[in-house]
């Protein structure tokens, strides 16, 4: 944490490893029901976590199709217009196993929020072809949005203050796979 954030606690559970299991396999039928097949589609994950979720979904959509659709890592920090680029992320934009042209394109990520981190994975997204179609899917829809922007796919809504935090946790970058909301100690 930088020295400005304030120390935060933990204030709600939302979704344990099992909750995060079944979320992911009813967003992968999801899918599936609005695309029909999996050969037409490719899941992009925004890195962080994003990446993680579109390869768990990829890996649903196997286990129910017998199929797994191509997913890969979209970094999105040159297209951010609310942060400053980071020149030594922005020299590898994406990891894309399958060109995007024309396929449907299933962007996801761990949090929606304001929307701004959507529009750049869209910016980026374009930047590598047209696609046929993007969706979003999201695991958490926290609201506050700034933008017209709404997920095809969501997990869980969970309502929040704007001081809260919502803090996904998965297996492959945190050791354990959990949501929680958090919030400024003394609050």
């Amino acid at each position: 944490m930088c020295a400005m954030t304030p120390p935060m606690r933990e204030k709600a559970r939302v979704l344990d490893a099992e909750s995060i299991r079944r979320a992911v396999v009813r967003m992968a039928h999801e899918i599936l029901e609005r695309n029909k097949t999996p050969e037409s589609l490719v899941l992009l994950g925004i890195r962080t976590r994003g990446v993680h979720l579109a390869s768990r979904l990829a890996d649903a959509i196997a286990a129910i199709e017998g199929v797994r659709p191509p997913s890969g890592a979209l970094d999105v920090a040159r297209y951010r217009d609310d942060r400053p680029a980071d020149d030594s992320q922005s020299a590898q934009a994406a990891a894309i196993p399958h060109p995007v042209a024309g396929r449907h394109v299933v962007l996801a990520d761990d949090v929606l929020f304001t929307g701004r981190t959507a529009r750049a994975a869209m910016d980026a997204l374009i930047d590598l072809g047209r696609p046929a179609s993007i969706q979003l899917a999201v695991l958490i829809d926290r609201g506050h949005r700034e933008l017209p922007i709404r997920p095809d796919y969501v997990g869980k809504n969970v309502p929040t203050s704007a001081r809260e935090h919502v803090a996904v946790r998965l297996m492959e970058t945190d050791g354990r796979d959990e949501v929680v909301i958090e919030e400024p100690e003394g609050v």
